[in-house]
Formats: structure tokens, sequence, C-alpha cells
């Protein structure tokens, strides 16, 4: 049996569908619904993971639900920092956006 996490909760494959170890739910249909295993926070109304929140200069990015190596930041230029790094830049760019409520990047 295939199984992974999926926005920090345990998943795994049931006769070809993905579901919530805890619970047996499809995840296709209920994902949307839970809040990170994680954080145990609802994603933001723009659909951001709730603890990053919108993050100036940056078009993706994902906490990792508690596995730092599944964190990643996608700036506007398309390039990309994965791992414990974007975890230190996500941090940096939360206190700018935090001491600069306009968000903008001069």
């Amino acid at each position: 049996m295939a199984k992974s996490y999926l926005r920090g909760h345990e998943i795994e494959q049931v006769n070809g569908e993905w579901v919530y170890v805890d619970t047996k739910e499809p995840t296709e249909e209920t994902w949307q619904q839970r809040a990170c295993g994680h954080c145990h926070k609802h994603a933001t109304t723009e659909g951001h993971d709730a603890c990053l929140g919108t993050l100036p200069g940056v078009m993706n990015a994902c906490c990792g639900h508690g596995q730092d190596d599944e964190a990643y930041v996608q700036f506007l230029d398309t390039s990309i920092i994965r791992g414990c790094d974007s975890l230190e830049i996500m941090n940096i760019l939360r206190k700018y956006a935090t001491n600069n409520r306009d968000g903008g990047i001069r």
C-alpha cells in the first residue's frame, strides 16, 4: 500500500484512490475543508498557507506542512528555492510584510 502526506496529514492509496489515514475520506473530495495537519490552520481566503499569508514578491509558496524538505518559495521571476533555505526566506519576507503593511517591494 502506497503512503504519503498531504498538507501535513498522512494519506494512503486504497483501491487506486488516495484517502486520509485517520478518516478514510478521499483526499480529492475533502482536502480543501481540512486544516493543515502541522499548524492546524485553514488556508487563507486567497488560498495561501495560513502560517505564511501573502508574501511580497512571491508567486507561489508552501510551508511544507511539517516536512521541511517539501517547503518551497517561487518568486515572480519564476526562480525557486526549496527546503530549509525557503523557510528562512519566508520568515524574512513575513517580517518585511509586517513592517511594510503595503507589502510592496521597492
